[in-house]
């Protein structure tokens, strides 16, 4: 590729900015936007955005940022205030949720395994609101490359604390496994475990990330059918079994942004 001062770059070097313009990101802005309202509904913060008990206007607060969440999630369903959305919840999630809410989190439970998979979950969002963000905003696009990848990378790495979950808490894995799937819910738990991983290295590493990106997607709409869905349908009162039916949603999306991303065409 021959720029304008005459130097050449070699195509494998320079990636071509993509744009996230497909029913990945949609799905991913439907599930935050699902997030948001289930703290409107209930007055309750996603329990993922950790705010204690005896916080100052602590209600308040809690449909301030549903609101906030539903607006920016919105704003990604439509072409021209895309970016604006993803850049607000990437602001959101990055400094409100993982530094101020849940930092504090890492801090006192740093030996505690389930610290680093809570605090997976919001970054994929983050890392998912940036990929959108990079995809469709006005700026360089070696910058945009840069944004993306790294956002890659992070989302892949949420992807192996997710899968080392699934092996360090089997107690609480296997009882969210269908009893009807064949092999026991020990089994299902393992290996949905050995795929979180594998598709976390995938996209590390960059090798079939493609392909691991798209499985991925597969996979955690599988868990919204087969989990989620009947935790949702059995006790349709919980905020705890709406906001993570919402996460769910909003994961599928951020899985399939990140295939999208790396889509060849």
């Amino acid at each position: 590729m021959r720029l304008g001062d005459g130097w050449v770059i070699p195509g494998a070097i320079l990636e071509k900015k993509r744009t996230i313009r497909g029913i990945g990101s949609r799905v991913f802005g439907a599930g935050v936007a699902a997030l948001g309202l289930a703290c409107l509904v209930f007055g309750e913060f996603d329990p993922g955005q950790q705010v204690p008990k005896n916080f100052p206007a602590r209600v308040t607060l809690a449909y301030c940022a549903g609101a906030f969440m539903v607006a920016a999630a919105l704003a990604i369903e439509w072409r021209r205030t895309r970016a604006w959305g993803a850049a607000a919840l990437a602001v959101y999630y990055t400094l409100f949720v993982l530094l101020l809410m849940d930092g504090h989190i890492l801090l006192q439970g740093y030996a505690v395994y389930g610290s680093y998979e809570e605090l997976a979950m919001q970054l994929a969002i983050a890392a998912c609101a940036l990929i959108v963000y990079a995809s469709c905003a006005e700026i360089d696009r070696l910058i945009a490359t840069r944004i993306t990848r790294i956002a890659r990378m992070a989302f892949g790495v949420c992807c192996v604390i997710w899968g080392g979950a699934h092996f360090m808490y089997m107690n609480m894995t296997a009882p969210l496994v269908p009893k009807w799937l064949p092999f026991g819910q020990v089994f299902w738990g393992y290996l949905t475990g050995v795929f979180f991983i594998a598709a976390g290295v995938a996209l590390v590493t960059g090798i079939r990330a493609r392909l691991a990106s798209v499985l991925l997607t597969v996979m955690i709409a599988c868990f919204g059918l087969l989990a989620n869905g009947p935790m949702l349908v059995g006790d349709p009162s919980s905020h705890f079994n709406w906001t993570e039916s919402a996460l769910n949603l909003a994961l599928i999306g951020a899985a399939w942004v990140v295939a999208d991303s790396l889509d060849p065409s």
